[in-house]
């Protein structure tokens, strides 16, 4: 059950600490395997991590009397990208320290395992922070008038425009934050401290006020509001058509196939990638793409549909919804669309920024029946189900 991940450059793993008693949240069994809803909190925390594509590998550093429930976690996950567990030790640091010694990736993100309801467009600006950043954590700026305590008496007031509450993931390089553990004595409560005393300058990113950690009993029943009970979940389609003309190739889902015509149109004519556009659209409800891209406008003359798609995406991104899952069909008797169809779903998972896991790009015919099956023109039809973030 324990083993290290393999060795793979450009990289990123996720390190879950996952290995405390958490007293505080109450009697029972440790909080991090109470449920919310039918899941338990660090299967949630799990699965807010592997939503991300970018993200090779989730190791969790757990309890030694925790194996069987953490056993029956990845069992009901079963992902290849949720590594074995490794044991954690008798501190929090003493536990990231030997999850940082079972991981060779170039970046590494540390998140508590009691942090279930992370959402992708935090885990998003984190993950893009790394480019220009050795290490950053996910964060927010302190909005109250803060007070120090002693004795139950006030002693002085704390300058809030300069104090930000941690949170996690907190992401690093991974040759930098192991060798400030290595060379440290020191413990901390969180990583950007050990990373301080060493010397390495780290960014805040900014973080989401839902990204709570699970730590009172009154906790779990905010978790289950923010993953249980607000889910919102949509379905939209999309259709298109172009005919076909004089020409030598087609275009489809961005990847240029040879024909003995071409298709039709004001753009390129994706017919694949406009039904995919508008099933987008659909979801979100903001028109179809003839309204945001509108064929009288010159501005659109053989511009490439990727363009549209683009467009469609950063709407998702603006009304803080994430693509889930996309399925298209394509209507036509030639071109073959299989031999063809694994590089649209590349293009369409680079596009979308989704794993190609969840992307289908399938085909049928008319059995020669109506424009399609006289080889006049192609259909496609597509679905997007999108989900807020």
């Amino acid at each position: 059950m324990f083993q290290s991940i393999n060795r793979d450059m450009n990289s990123i793993t996720a390190i879950i600490v996952a290995a405390g008693r958490g007293t505080r949240a109450g009697n029972g069994i440790p909080k991090q395997y109470r449920k919310i809803g039918k899941k338990s909190i660090l299967h949630h925390t799990i699965n807010s991590l592997l939503a991300h594509n970018k993200i090779n590998n989730v190791l969790c550093v757990i309890h030694e009397d925790d194996i069987t429930l953490f056993a029956d976690i990845a069992s009901k996950i079963n992902n290849i990208r949720l590594s074995k567990a490794i044991l954690g030790g008798e501190t929090r640091s003493e536990s990231v320290f030997n999850g940082l010694k079972s991981v060779s990736s170039d970046y590494v993100l540390i998140h508590d395992g009691a942090r279930p309801c992370l959402p992708i467009s935090a885990l998003n600006r984190l993950i893009d922070g790394l480019e220009k950043n050795d290490a950053c954590f996910l964060g927010l700026p302190v909005v109250d008038t803060l007070w120090s305590v002693s004795n139950t008496k006030i002693t002085e007031n704390i300058p809030r425009e300069t104090v930000w509450k941690a949170q996690t993931p907190q992401a690093f390089k991974l040759s930098k934050i192991y060798n400030a553990y290595k060379n440290t004595n020191q413990t901390s409560t969180d990583d950007v401290g050990i990373a301080h005393a060493a010397g390495i300058k780290v960014t805040p990113i900014i973080g989401s006020e839902k990204n709570i950690k699970i730590t009172n009993p009154e906790d779990f029943n905010l978790a289950e509001q923010y993953i249980g009970n607000k889910m919102d979940i949509r379905v939209g389609n999309g259709f298109d058509v172009h005919a076909l003309g004089i020409g030598s190739y087609i275009i489809l889902n961005g990847i240029k196939i040879p024909h003995t015509k071409s298709m039709i149109g004001h753009s390129d004519a994706d017919v694949a990638m406009h039904a995919i556009t508008d099933a987008i659209f659909g979801g979100l409800c903001v028109g179809d793409i003839g309204q945001w891209f509108p064929p009288t406008d010159k501005t659109w003359e053989n511009a490439s549909s990727d363009i549209f798609l683009k467009k469609a995406v950063k709407l998702c991104e603006e009304q803080n919804y994430s693509i889930n899952h996309i399925d298209c069909t394509i209507i036509c008797e030639t071109p073959k669309i299989g031999p063809h169809a694994e590089k649209m779903r590349e293009n369409i998972a680079k596009i979308t920024n989704i794993s190609i896991s969840k992307i289908s790009i399938k085909a049928t015919t008319t059995e020669q029946l109506g424009f399609t099956g006289r080889n006049e023109g192609i259909a496609a039809q597509a679905t997007a189900t999108l989900i807020k973030k």
